[in-house]
Parts: structure tokens; C-alpha cells; sequence
């Protein structure tokens, strides 16, 4: 059974559904019934159309429900007509997806919640974890906004800034989470980059080519983190950097700045610089300062104080952070590094330690671990 494949194919198949007709949280229900007897079916009988397999037994299973759903409520069969099985149309109907999860009837955090779920294909439990909520309130949330879009249509689209930040949120998660969503985030941006000229959509376009081209250089071989100062750069992918900065390039030139540019602009600097000593930290600082004034964001803050502590100094950093909530996501992480950028190494193989026991995912706090202990082997029995 190839999981990649059902995955990727969920979004296309619940994207036709709604557009013959159902209504979101049926048609998702449908899919997920014919995702179970793909599991049951296909590793003995695998069928020479993938898609066009689960659109047929998807719209089977709603037409199932509705009508069983009819003769409760004593109301017409929403639907009448089963389509011919066969291959499925070519057309690629997750995007239009996307906007109708980004129905401005929705706020944008259920948008982007309900977005995750249903088309990301990501668990409930691993959008609370994101959002950092009960799974159960995340659950309630999710449901909520599935029925608020049910019997929407596609000819009430939503929002571009909101469909932009589920993109790159789903891009997130396929790059440093369990779940490999990252080139379909890019397939997709590349599709609205083609049908949307607005320079947010190029500026999240080159972020994504600039960040997945490092994607291999990312983790060791016994699947370690390898931070990015020790990436090994020959194995960067030089093409999706070429074609990031040149996308970027003309985004810039448009004069309408966005967070998305300006993001791309810091990744541009990153993968130009031959070593990480080459760095060019205070122009990169100065975008971050730029970035810092459109989003007020404090996690730009968080990560403009590292690169204070590249540019002005470890105690300039430490300066910079000091103004921030320590409860934000990797801020002791951050203290840790500047601390031991100042020297202070009791501190810092503390802070790491700690840091550690709050890290989102096992890599990053078997990371986190093992700078703690380097730093301890360095201290005296007094320091430890």
C-alpha cells in the first residue's frame, strides 16, 4: 500500500466531491470510507486508476449516506446520478480546495486549522500540537468550521492572505515534521503563482525553493539534526536556489513589500554566503527589522535576536532577548546559544538541558541533549 499515494490523492478526490455537490464534512466522511477499502482492497487488486478508484467508491459512500441520511429526515436524495467509473478528469482541484477552506465566513485560524485537516492531511492531535491547544478543543474547532463551509461552492472563494499561510504552514510541517507535505506545498504555490500575479505569492514561492534546497543537508545520516552554521553546502540544491533568488528578485523589484519577501530576502542571504562565516548577519539583520514592522510577530523577534548576537555580539543578543516571553517556542534554545556565544558555559549547558525536556520533536531535543552534554564534559565538577 502506498501511503504517499493515498495522501496525496485525498485532497484531489475530496476537492471533486464538493464540486459535484457534496457538502464538506460528507464528502470528507465519503473519502475517508474509501480511503479504509483502498487499505482493504488494493494491495491484491491494485487498480490501474488510483484516482478515478477512490472518486468512484468515494461518491458511492456519500451517496450511501445521503440517502440513508434522506429517509431519516424523510427529504429528498441529495444526489441521483452516480458517475461512470472509469479514469478520473486530469484536472487538479486541490487548490480550489484550499479557497474554499479559506472561506472568509471562517476566521483565519479555523481556516487554516480545517485547511491542515482536511487537504494538509495532517491529525487532529498534530494541529493542536502546532497551535499549542487541547486536542480536543482543536477537535471542536475543526468541526465547527466544517459545518460553517458546508454547501459552500467554489464560486465563493476565499481569502489569498489566508491561503498563503496555510500553504506555508503545510510547508512547515512537511519540512521539519513526520509528515512529508513539503513538495506538495510547493506544487501548489507554484499553481497559484501561475494563476495570482501578486509578489506575496512569488515572495512564498522563493521562500520555499530557498528553504527545501537545503532539505538534504538538514539531518545526518543516523537522522540527526545538522545545524545550519555545519551544513555540509555542497549538498545544497543549487538549481531550486537559483530559481528562489531569481523569483524573489522580481517580487522585490514590484515595491510591495510582505513578510513573505522579506523572509525570502533572509533565506536568499543564507544560502548565498559560500561558509557560514560569510554571512552577511547585518544585512540580515536588517531585514529582520524589516519583518519585525510588518508582522509584529514575536517569534521574528525571538530569531531577530540570534541574528543581533551574529552581528553585535552574544551580549547584544542576550540584550534583545531579554525584552521577549521567555514561554516562547525555542527561547531558551536561543538563550543557550547566546550564553555560550558570551562563554558563560554553566549557563548555556543548562539552558540546553532544559531546552531540551520543551523541544516540539524528538530530533530536535536529541539535539538539544547532546549540546548540553558537550558543554558539561568542558566543566568543572564545581560548574556542573
Amino acid at each position: 500500500m502506498n501511503d504517499v499515494l493515498l495522501r496525496t490523492l485525498t485532497p484531489e478526490v475530496l476537492a471533486v466531491l464538493v464540486r459535484r455537490g457534496a457538502d464538506f464534512a460528507a464528502a470528507e466522511d465519503a473519502v475517508q470510507e474509501a480511503l479504509i477499502e483502498a487499505v482493504r482492497v488494493w494491495p491484491d487488486d491494485p487498480p490501474r486508476e488510483p484516482k478515478g478508484w477512490l472518486v468512484t467508491v468515494a461518491w458511492r459512500r456519500f451517496l450511501d449516506m445521503a440517502r440513508a441520511d434522506a429517509a431519516r429526515r424523510r427529504r429528498e436524495d441529495v444526489a441521483e446520478e452516480e458517475p461512470l467509473p472509469g479514469p478520473a478528469s486530469g484536472v487538479d482541484d486541490t487548490l480550489q480546495l484550499y479557497f474554499l477552506c479559506a472561506h472568509p465566513s471562517l476566521t483565519p485560524s479555523s481556516a487554516v486549522a480545517l485547511t491542515l485537516r482536511a487537504v494538509g492531511g495532517l491529525t487532529t492531535r498534530q494541529i493542536a500540537e502546532a497551535y499549542l491547544v487541547p486536542e480536543a478543543t482543536m477537535a471542536q474547532r475543526i468541526s465547527r468550521a466544517k459545518r460553517t463551509v458546508s454547501g459552500v461552492r467554489f464560486d465563493q472563494p476565499g481569502d489569498v492572505a489566508t491561503v498563503l499561510r496555510v500553504l506555508y504552514l503545510v510547508f512547515n510541517e512537511g519540512y521539519s515534521g513526520d509528515v512529508d507535505l513539503a513538495a506538495e506545498a510547493v506544487r501548489l504555490t507554484r499553481q497559484l503563482a501561475a494563476a495570482i500575479d501578486h509578489p506575496e505569492v512569488a515572495g512564498l514561492l522563493a521562500l520555499m525553493l530557498l528553504h527545501h534546497a537545503r532539505r538534504a543537508a538538514r539531518t545526518a545520516p543516523d537522522g540527526s539534526l545538522v545545524p545550519l552554521a555545519e551544513q555540509d553546502r555542497s549538498r545544497w540544491d543549487t538549481t531550486s536556489i537559483a530559481e528562489g533568488v531569481e523569483i524573489l528578485q522580481a517580487a522585490l523589484a514590484r515595491d510591495r513589500l510582505g513578510e513573505f519577501q522579506a523572509q525570502a530576502a533572509i533565506a536568499a542571504l543564507h544560502a548565498d554566503a559560500p561558509t557560514a562565516a560569510e554571512t552577511d548577519w547585518v544585512q540580515i539583520l536588517e531585514w529582520y527589522d524589516e519583518l519585525a514592522r510588518l508582522t509584529g510577530n514575536p517569534i521574528v523577534r525571538l530569531n531577530r535576536a540570534v541574528a543581533v548576537g551574529e552581528a553585535d555580539g552574544p551580549r547584544a543578543g542576550l540584550a534583545a532577548l531579554a525584552g521577549l516571553d521567555d514561554s516562547l517556542p525555542r527561547h531558551t534554545a536561543v538563550a543557550a546559544w547566546l550564553h555560550e556565544r558570551d562563554g558563560d558555559l554553566p549557563t548555556a549547558a543548562r539552558l540546553y538541558a532544559d531546552a531540551a525536556r520543551k523541544a516540539p520533536n524528538l530530533a530536535e531535543r536529541d539535539h538539544l541533549t547532546r549540546q548540553a552534554a558537550r558543554l558539561n564534559t568542558h566543566l568543572r565538577p564545581d560548574e556542573a
